[in-house]
């Protein structure tokens, strides 16, 4: 290769690596958020499920946001900070991916638990 290509070659990859970053939905594991929740502070936990679904058990003490209930952007414009990741997670995973990819756009830095609560039950038994 001579060296003009070898050179625009460069620049093109510094360019593109240096762009901005999209706001785009993330997916973690329920290992993944178990790590999070041993090693951080303050964490936003969102559970995005019914009222009905939170009467049978939460992860740690999650801000409650039923997805399907009124208001629900208005909602979390009002209780989340947008400075701070948030993970979300419903029954199985459905739900909290389209909270997800909502809040990501919103400019929020949102995370997809994986297999949501079910799953998350299933690895925590005691």
């Amino acid at each position: 290769m001579n060296k003009g290509i070898f050179l625009v070659s460069l620049f093109l990859a510094v360019v593109l690596s240096c762009k901005p970053q999209t706001n785009e939905a993330k997916d973690i594991t329920v290992e993944d958020l178990q790590v999070v929740l041993e090693n951080e502070d303050n964490v936003q936990l969102l559970d995005v499920r019914t009222p009905e679904e939170w009467a049978g058990g939460v992860i740690k003490t999650p801000i409650k946001i039923d997805i399907t209930g009124d208001d629900f952007e208005g909602k979390v414009l009002e209780k989340l900070d947008k400075t701070q990741p948030v993970y979300i997670y419903c029954r199985s995973g459905g739900r909290s991916k389209k909270a997800t990819e909502l809040l990501a756009k919103k400019g929020y830095e949102a995370y997809n638990v994986l297999g949501g609560y079910l799953e998350w039950t299933e690895k925590n038994k005691e």
